[in-house]
């Protein structure tokens, strides 16, 4: 039973981390905070107001009927945390990760896709072209992320947002900072920004320099790697959510605004996000999940020697039908849902059939 294997092989973790947006941290604290609750309101409007952006394919996914509303639907949001800096120029998300949303249970999954996982990145040249899938971002924008996470998850994608990583000093410093326990023993240096830290296990307290290059460091040895900046990344966000849901002085959420502001692109409205607030008593029981991929290095199509991540089949079949049940696309009522497979078996049918025509294309 396909149930009996998610309770087996599925990691649930009591974690406060969400969505990977310090937009969430500002809901937190709004749910949080007795007073000043309308000056906060007012804030999160202006900021959720900046920060959108529509998609070019318009306001849902090819695979729903017609779009989702957030406050009565099940629904799915692509995350993604970008290294883009000023000056950069195609950008590249660092961070891929899905949450799903079921209304019935007030629970959130939250799925991890390693950044260099191998997959077709949908609508780049034509088709049939493979890549690490944190460059579909970089080829596309955000309409070609939506599509290829779609394709390579076989469920539709009805919302987004996107957080650029440097965005994460200004938030840490308009909190004055951020503390937590340090897991590794990691020397950064990063000559660019002109920082360079020495962090040793246990207790510190970060400025905003400090925490980003702790959440983004990847190549020491002894930071784990890919894994070990996932877990950083989580005791970053962790810790700011703290910090902002225990914030004493109200008026300094103008500059914890203004930097989640300056940082932030979504496609939710602020009606939007305040629907979501049903969702809060899930903060601390969100379900999580990794594909689970084998790395290899092997030449790209110029040549060059690169890392790619090899997915396990059986890992993403897994995670393909946990997403569709927790979003009730398995359901046979599930009327706001195009299964492209049933599109392509009408298609198929239609050009065997005597009356099928087959139109060339160039």
């Amino acid at each position: 039973m396909v149930e009996d294997s998610r309770k087996r092989r599925r990691k649930k973790r009591r974690t406060k981390f969400i969505l990977k947006t310090t937009l969430i941290a500002a809901i937190v604290a709004l749910l949080a905070l007795g007073s000043g609750v309308w000056y906060i309101f007012n804030h999160l409007s202006d900021t959720a107001a900046g920060s959108y952006q529509g998609l070019d394919r318009g306001n849902k996914s090819e695979r729903r009927i017609e779009p989702v509303d957030v406050g009565k639907d099940n629904f799915s949001m692509l995350l993604l945390g970008s290294d883009y800096r000023e000056g950069d120029g195609a950008e590249r998300t660092d961070s891929v990760m899905v949450a799903t949303f079921n209304k019935s249970e007030r629970s959130i999954i939250l799925t991890s896709i390693p950044r260099d996982t191998y997959v077709e990145i949908v609508g780049y040249r034509g088709g049939g072209f493979k890549d690490k899938i944190t460059h579909a971002h970089a080829f596309g924008g955000i309409d070609m992320a939506i599509a290829t996470v779609e394709e390579l998850l076989d469920i539709p994608i009805d919302h987004y947002a996107l957080i650029r990583f440097d965005g994460l000093v200004d938030v840490v410093d308009a909190l004055g900072g951020i503390d937590l326990e340090l897991t590794y023993d990691i020397d950064f240096e990063e000559k660019s920004r002109g920082v360079d830290f020495q962090f040793r296990k246990g207790p510190a307290h970060l400025n905003g320099e400090q925490a980003l290059a702790y959440a983004r460091e990847r190549k020491s040895a002894s930071g784990g790697g890919d894994k070990g900046r996932g877990i950083r990344q989580q005791q970053v966000v962790e810790a700011i959510i703290d910090k902002a849901a225990s914030f004493s002085s109200i008026t300094r959420f103008d500059d914890v605004f203004q930097a989640v502001g300056d940082n932030l692109q979504m496609d939710l409205t602020f009606p939007n996000i305040i629907s979501l607030h049903g969702y809060a008593s899930s903060l601390s029981g969100i379900e999580t999940m990794q594909l689970e991929t084998t790395g290899t290095r092997r030449p790209d199509i110029y040549g060059n020697s690169i890392w790619y991540e090899d997915i396990h089949e059986d890992s993403l079949l897994e995670i393909q039908q946990t997403l569709k049940q927790h979003l009730e696309l398995t359901d046979a009522g599930s009327a706001n849902f195009i299964d492209p497979t049933s599109l392509e078996s009408e298609a198929l049918t239609d050009t065997n059939s005597p009356s099928g025509t087959i139109t060339p294309t160039e």
